[in-house]
């Protein structure tokens, strides 16, 4: 665990450096607008730290979806793990992804293996891993109360991290940190390179991250770039949608348009972006601590944070949103 602590302090130490580029006066700029005030009204309340997950144990939530009775699943990426975390807080471990047969594997860029974006379907879930091995890194598939197995394999230079699935064909769209690609991959495993626009690669650190899929268009994030992107759910030309969003992870729709709130990992902030405008919803002074993801239930919203920078309290935010 040792090894796994002092990995995370590479991670932190890289992340620091993009704190420079962060928001400025807390309004981002969006689709080219400039920085100089929001008309939204919309504001959370209620907000609270609803889980404290444990940093030692590698319980570093990375990803978040919504499953029954008003729980949710995350991916707690230092310790390969899916699981479950219920109304009254109480966590389940849904499955452990087996550690690198190699274990002089590196997974690039952050140095230790971890599990990243997350898709329920029903009682089946798809994970994505990396570890620097061609053995492991890829799109895992498991039953709950099964075990995991890979159905599709990635490139193991590269970083697989937000993973959404197109519900009309079951297509996972996956994006690679790393290599600046968003790769396709069907329900029998087969892979093929949707894009790998300029626009989705690195600037120093992590390019493309956050995925989900709306109305027949792919939409992305960037983190280094803080950009939010969009392109054909088959391909096409790659059109900003946000800019001036410094170290946004993933993002949610709010069920309002195409209204999205987003996680701002370095500077531990959420955002709401809405027609050329973006308004700070929440920041540390509500228990953000680097968050990773959004998930919006109603008018609930839940932000897990990982706690990569600030080495202190991965936790579970929970709080009422209101427009």
């Amino acid at each position: 665990m040792n090894n796994i602590f002092s990995r995370r302090l590479v991670i932190a130490a890289a992340l620091a450096g993009l704190l420079s580029g962060s928001v400025v006066s807390g309004v981002p700029a969006v689709a080219g607008v400039p920085a100089v005030g929001s008309v939204s009204s919309a504001s959370v309340t209620g907000a609270r730290v609803a889980v404290h997950f444990n940093l030692a144990a590698g319980q570093m939530p990375e990803n978040i979806v919504l499953d029954h009775h008003g729980s949710v699943d995350v991916t707690f990426a230092g310790s390969r793990q899916v699981a479950r975390v219920d109304a009254r807080g109480a966590i389940t471990v849904l499955a452990t992804l087996p550690a690198p047969a190699d274990p002089a594997a590196v997974t690039p860029v952050l140095g230790f293996p971890l599990v990243t974006g997350l898709v329920r379907d029903g009682r089946t879930f798809y994970v994505a891993y990396a570890t620097g091995s061609a053995a492991e890194t890829g799109i895992w598939k498991f039953t709950e109360g099964g075990t995991p197995r890979r159905i599709a394999a990635l490139p193991a230079d590269g970083l697989p991290n937000g993973m959404a699935q197109d519900p009309a064909t079951g297509t996972l769209y996956v994006s690679d940190s790393v290599l600046g690609a968003v790769y396709a991959v069907s329900p029998a495993g087969r892979v093929r390179t949707v894009s790998s626009d300029p626009a989705l690669a690195a600037d120093g650190l992590l390019g493309v991250n956050g995925v989900k899929v709306r109305d027949n268009e792919v939409y992305v994030s960037n983190l280094d770039r803080g950009t939010v992107l969009r392109f054909p759910i088959g391909g096409g030309p790659v059109r900003v949608v946000a800019s001036g969003l410094a170290g946004i992870d993933d993002f949610e729709f709010t069920g309002r348009g195409h209204e999205i709130v987003a996680a701002l990992n370095t500077g531990s902030e959420v955002v709401l972006v809405d027609h050329g405008h973006a308004q700070v919803l929440l920041t540390a002074a509500d228990g953000l601590s680097n968050p990773t993801s959004v998930a919006v239930r109603g008018r609930t919203i839940l932000v897990p944070s990982a706690a990569y920078v600030t080495q202190q309290d991965p936790n579970l935010v929970i709080g009422t949103l209101h427009e």
